[in-house]
């Protein structure tokens, strides 16, 4: 597995986002997600502001992505992270995890803060896993159940 950075309008970005968007839409939903509500998730929560995306692939198949967006100067979020269903339990998500985390700190992150819903307990897990503590809102989103916060000791700091 080889993970690269690429531009989030890069054409293979585009299409796990989309895939992204139809897996957590679906799962809410409990049915699958439309076309057309694929598209409006889009266009409500655009990706235009993450910075820092990659891609995790085998070969030439994309496995999954993530993504870090900048709140602050030294604030960083996690998101639209994502592991195809076929790739899940291979080490993908935790590989993605630490790219954006230490590609996050080579930017100046102190810490990283992410949201997530109740029904995404695999996602919840590997977030504590990795030591994401759960913190009160800090910010209002329409899908978020949970916040969590990992914080970079001084030494991790580039």
């Amino acid at each position: 597995m080889k993970i690269t950075r690429v531009p989030v309008d890069h054409p293979e970005a585009v299409a796990v986002l989309r895939e992204y968007v139809d897996d957590v839409a679906s799962r809410y939903y409990g049915r699958q997600a439309t076309d057309e509500e694929i598209d409006r998730a889009l266009a409500e929560d655009p990706s235009d502001d993450v910075v820092l995306f990659f891609l995790a692939r085998d070969g030439e198949e994309v496995l999954g992505c993530v993504g870090v967006r900048f709140a602050e100067p030294t604030v960083a979020e996690l998101t639209r992270m994502f592991v195809k269903p076929t790739a899940r339990g291979r080490g993908v998500a935790s590989a993605l995890l630490r790219t954006a985390e230490e590609e996050a700190v080579r930017n100046g992150a102190q810490v990283m803060r992410l949201d997530t819903r109740a029904d995404l307990v695999e996602a919840r897990a590997l977030y504590a896993k990795h030591g994401y503590q759960e913190v009160e809102p800090y910010g209002e989103r329409l899908y978020a159940d949970h916040w969590l916060v990992k914080n970079f000791p001084a030494a991790r700091r580039v």
